[in-house]
């Protein structure tokens, strides 16, 4: 957890382009966008990826999912969005620590790749 970026942006020792935080998440704009609206939406304990969800820390995916929902509302995609996550290095997760690609502000296709 000492050398996870995400950890490192939560705690502010790392800049980021805050859009959400509240006492279990904290979302910011990805520095690289796909789409218009691109931001990245972590729990703020550190959680590898989703291979690591179980009942003890599950909580957090709910929590993400509320965040999002209301992210999602004040970014004004009202027409509809993606949410993405990438489990491990063939699902392409590039940072292990469980987050969820919020994507929108245009029409997106139906091919995920």
């Amino acid at each position: 957890m000492d050398n996870c970026l995400f950890c490192k942006i939560i705690a502010g020792e790392i800049p980021s382009t805050k859009v959400y935080e509240d006492e279990d998440v904290f979302a910011f704009r990805d520095i690289n966008p796909q789409a218009p609206v691109h931001i990245l939406v972590v729990p703020k304990a550190h959680i590898p990826c989703a291979d690591a969800l179980d009942e003890t820390n599950s909580r957090a995916v709910a929590k993400c999912f509320e965040a999002i929902a209301k992210i999602a509302k004040a970014e004004g995609l009202q027409d509809g969005y993606r949410v993405i996550n990438n489990c491990g290095a063939d699902g392409g997760q590039t940072v292990m620590h469980l987050h969820f690609h919020l994507l929108g502000g245009v029409k997106l296709g139906e091919k995920m790749i």
